[in-house]
């Protein structure tokens, strides 16, 4: 089992933001068509974080014209160019599924407030 660690660790991404399910953040992925590669930006909440190392993968979830949309990432693909995390969101759960049957305004999630620092 070891083996397959240090073969895998190669592949890792050593620079990833960190974020949790609730946050809200914005993915650049890259998308090849003809040829041409670009890049599509998807924004939405985290819903879901599960398994390790290279099979590391999240859930993202946005609201597209009344429809719900969601949207797998593997986080270590070579396809993510870059992931920003735009607000910290304040959870108790660690999978956000209840959020599929909201609407509207009971749909968004706290944001989090930062600690003050103590000296």
């Amino acid at each position: 089992m070891k083996e397959i660690a240090l073969i895998e660790n190669q592949y890792l991404k050593k620079e990833v933001p960190e974020f949790s399910p609730g946050d809200f953040i914005r993915v650049s992925y890259r998308i090849e068509e003809g040829g041409k590669t670009r890049l599509q930006k998807f924004d939405g909440i985290v819903i879901k974080i599960r398994g390790e190392g290279l099979k590391k993968t999240f859930t993202v979830r946005k609201e597209s014209q009344g429809v719900g949309v969601e949207r797998i990432f593997p986080l270590h693909s070579p396809n993510i160019a870059k992931i920003q995390v735009l607000r910290k969101g304040d959870v108790r759960r660690a999978k956000l599924y209840y959020l599929r049957e909201k609407k509207g305004k009971e749909k968004q999630v706290k944001e989090k407030k930062a600690k003050p620092q103590s000296k």
